[in-house]
């Protein structure tokens, strides 16, 4: 069954890792999706991944950028008709102890997953609002509910994520905008896979179903949200962790 039959969907970050496999399931579920990323050759071939020009798009944004992010949601409207969803998932870690981080490490993790998920939501429920529908899916981490060691950049930045969701969603239910959120835990990424062994083996050890998550897994949970399966839904923070953070 095609959950998004029609559906205009853009998804930042959406080139490679997390964000690619959303867009697949959203074009095999019968979406058209705009990809916002900053690497173009590679989001180029992420187009042809997912179908070519009939049904992905992308776009060059720095979700840093205001007017980028403005230019990327206007582009599904005048592309594929509308926007129905939008994923704000674009991310970079800078990892390091408090001690040693600068503030320009801390400032870029923050200005990239909470300003520019701050940017996104804005912008898309602009749009959504005078359309009298949408689902805005916010990508947040288990590191933003637990904390994890080296990442006070990141765990803050993912904290605020929700916060900032939840305030959101009560600004946007009576205009029929739906704002929820995805929390992943340990996700098979080039990220994650370029951990040292000793942190793989530590992290893997806190997972109570003994594997590492895949993309697809969070892929899923975007297609619900996206879904009106998910229709009565606002404010919410799923957890896709293999139950690391109970």
């Amino acid at each position: 069954m095609a959950l998004l039959e029609g559906k205009v969907a853009v998804v930042t970050g959406g080139a490679q890792g997390i964000g690619l496999a959303i867009a697949k399931a959203f074009v095999e579920h019968g979406a058209r999706v705009v990809i916002g990323d900053l690497d173009m050759d590679v989001a180029a071939r992420a187009v042809e991944e997912l179908g070519g020009p009939a049904h992905a798009k992308a776009l060059r944004c720095n979700v840093t950028d205001d007017g980028d992010v403005t230019a990327l949601v206007s582009e599904a409207v005048s592309a594929f008709g509308s926007l129905d969803v939008m994923v704000n998932n674009a991310g970079i870690t800078r990892d390091v102890t408090m001690k040693k981080m600068t503030e320009e490490q801390f400032d870029a993790v923050i200005a990239v997953h909470l300003k520019g998920c701050w940017h996104g939501t804005r912008r898309a429920a602009e749009i959504m609002r005078e359309q009298g529908s949408g689902s805005i899916i916010n990508i947040s981490s288990t590191s933003g509910k637990t904390g994890v060691f080296g990442q006070t950049n990141y765990s803050a930045a993912k904290a605020g994520v929700i916060g900032l969701s939840k305030a959101a969603a009560k600004e946007v239910a009576a205009a029929g905008v739906r704002v929820n959120v995805i929390m992943p835990g340990l996700i098979r990424t080039s990220m994650t896979e370029g951990m040292p062994q000793r942190a793989w083996d530590q992290k893997m050890a806190e997972i109570p179903m003994g594997r590492i998550g895949e993309p697809s897994e969070i892929a899923s949970v975007a297609v619900f949200y996206a879904s009106t399966l998910s229709s009565y839904m606002t404010g919410t923070v799923t957890e896709v962790s293999g139950g690391r953070s109970m």
